[in-house]
């Protein structure tokens, strides 16, 4: 089941005081990015974020979930309505992930 448009949109709005919030559908549904780094997934309108220690610290209770069958387990954030909370969970998973590899010129 794909996710709902008005539900993606509202992840990236909860998430925009984080960075450059960006959306690009990825096999039917949806990878976000912050400032070019992935950092999470929308899959049948549930927001996963990809763990990191910093990430861990700053939610009250952590859930991890596959977000489709043979996915590694990503947190799952079930409220989303503090846009502060969300923007800081953001900004502090992208900080413990690597920069995107450079595209290559062809």
């Amino acid at each position: 089941m794909a996710s709902n448009h008005d539900f993606v949109q509202y992840v990236a709005d909860q998430c925009a005081a984080a960075g450059q919030i960006v959306v690009k559908k990825m096999f039917g549904e949806y990878g976000i990015y912050c400032d070019g780094k992935i950092f999470g997934l929308i899959c049948d309108d549930r927001f996963f974020v990809k763990p990191t220690q910093a990430g861990s610290k700053l939610l009250k209770e952590v859930v991890l979930r596959a977000p489709y069958e043979g996915a590694k387990d990503y947190f799952f954030i079930s409220n989303l309505d503090d846009h502060a909370l969300m923007a800081q969970l953001v900004r502090a998973t992208c900080s413990e992930l690597p920069a995107p590899r450079p595209k290559r010129k062809e």
